[in-house]
């Protein structure tokens, strides 16, 4: 990583890990990473940031600045500093792969190592974790919404900072979106960068005729026009004649874009005057405030479009802007290096004991038929969700390209019933808790009232 990160924490992982330092120093523990519950309107999840936290994992330091600023706060013993000095995270990790559908309460990344470890990676797995996810769940129901048309992620000045910025346009690509306005996220991860003009550029000119020309001047072979500045109807009627203009030169007008007014009738017309004057190639492309909901909306309407750049809303996740996601330790050692379950079973926020796997059993033709939250070795059969990626301090886990994690995502979703990837889904995945881990569930909670 470019960044040190190794302080972004909250502060109560380090108190812990202090705590644990002089009580629990040799004790390792078990958590899980998983979503409590689905956000509203959401049937399933992309997992997204595997990558990104395994980088963070596989580099966590803390440097001589690091160790002074903790000194400075009168919080720390001398002994917990050395510690920190010297910390490398030397236990294991299994997580489902990117581009994995997953369900609530289905752990996607399991932790096992010194409970000090495995405790202070908190808060950088649960950040990084949740808004990709979180991202790459809304710009997959986006591109399922949009029927095969291209879809394209404008959000970059919409999103809450630059390196959220970086990671939407990733998690929209590896989600299925052809492409990104962004062009720093397009050098990082081999995204295509597209983009058209903006309204500034055509109220610089007197004329709009005129700035259509200059643009397509500079870029014949990549001219799409912006026509709803002034008059959306003369826009349209501005761009045959440049389509014309360019058509006679031997170029070909790309596109136009719609980015307000009524999208479903300026987009028919549109389609018409363009099909009238043999330039039926050029694509109409619309943008502004779009997402799952009104991409729907305007194909059901009949809208001409031929592809979308979807910005706030996407890059925001705007009607569920957060994860419920969470960090919870399921097993700790005793003195004698055995692994004991425990659990919380506070009302509303019961987690499962024990060390878990997630099966997916699969029937007929490949489709998934239900998953299965299961012991690790309790025996299921299915696929086991959850891969082994860190082991001793090395990553372990080769990370395909992002043209693979968009296949394994398309590849996904084609394996589920239809109805579960509708945007408005009343269907629900059938998510089973395996027998041994019911009992072992019902079991513990009896030892812990009578514990406590």
């Amino acid at each position: 990583m470019n960044k040190n990160l190794s302080l972004l924490v909250d502060l109560y992982e380090l108190t812990m890990a202090q705590g644990y330092l002089y009580y629990k120093k040799d004790h390792l523990a078990t958590f899980d990473l998983f979503v409590r519950k689905m956000p509203c309107n959401r049937s399933y999840l992309v997992a997204a940031g595997l990558e990104d936290a395994l980088d963070y994992i596989k580099n966590l330091r803390f440097d001589s600045k690091d160790l002074r600023y903790l000194k400075k706060s009168n919080i720390f013993s001398e002994e917990f500093l050395a510690y920190l000095k010297n910390f490398r995270f030397k236990g294991e990790v299994w997580a489902v792969p990117e581009g994995t559908i997953f369900f609530a309460n289905e752990p996607i990344i399991r932790v096992t190592g010194p409970i000090i470890e495995a405790q202070i990676i908190e808060s950088l797995l649960l950040n990084t974790v949740s808004l990709q996810t979180m991202i790459a769940s809304k710009a997959s129901r986006v591109v399922t919404a949009a029927r095969g048309r291209e879809v394209y992620d404008f959000s970059l000045r919409r999103t809450h900072g630059s390196d959220a910025g970086l990671k939407v346009g990733r998690a929209a690509y590896l989600a299925g979106f052809s492409g990104t306005s962004n062009v720093l996220a397009g050098k990082l991860y081999g995204i295509p960068v597209v983009g058209t003009m903006a309204h500034s550029f055509v109220m610089s000119f007197k004329y709009e005729i005129d700035s259509f020309l200059a643009y397509s001047n500079i870029f014949p072979r990549k001219t799409i026009l912006l026509v709803d500045t002034y008059d959306t109807k003369k826009g349209i009627q501005n761009a045959i004649r440049l389509g014309l203009y360019l058509k006679e030169r031997g170029y070909r007008l790309l596109g136009v874009r719609l980015d307000g007014g009524d999208i479903v009738a300026l987009s028919k017309l549109a389609r018409r005057m363009f099909d009238r004057t043999g330039l039926g190639y050029v694509k109409i492309f619309a943008s502004g405030n779009l997402d799952e909901f009104r991409i729907k909306h305007l194909l059901s309407a009949g809208a001409k479009i031929d592809s979308f750049g979807v910005g706030t809303n996407m890059g925001t996740s705007s009607d569920a802007p957060y994860l419920d996601v969470v960090y919870k330790i399921s097993e700790v050692s005793d003195q004698k290096d055995n692994f004991l379950p425990t659990m919380k079973f506070s009302p509303g926020k019961i987690t499962y004991p024990g060390r878990k796997q997630v099966f997916r059993v699969v029937g007929r033709n490949k489709r998934c038929v239900k998953d299965i939250i299961g012991l690790d070795q309790e025996g299921i059969k299915g696929e086991a969700l959850l891969k082994k990626v860190f082991d001793k301090g090395r990553v372990i886990y080769r990370a395909p390209d992002l043209e693979k994690i968009r296949r394994t995502v398309k590849d996904n979703l084609r394996r589920f019933p239809q109805p579960l990837r509708e945007v408005y889904c009343r269907d629900k995945y059938d998510v089973e808790i395996s027998p041994g881990l019911k009992k072992l569930q019902r079991d513990l909670t009896w030892q812990l009232a009578n514990r406590q």
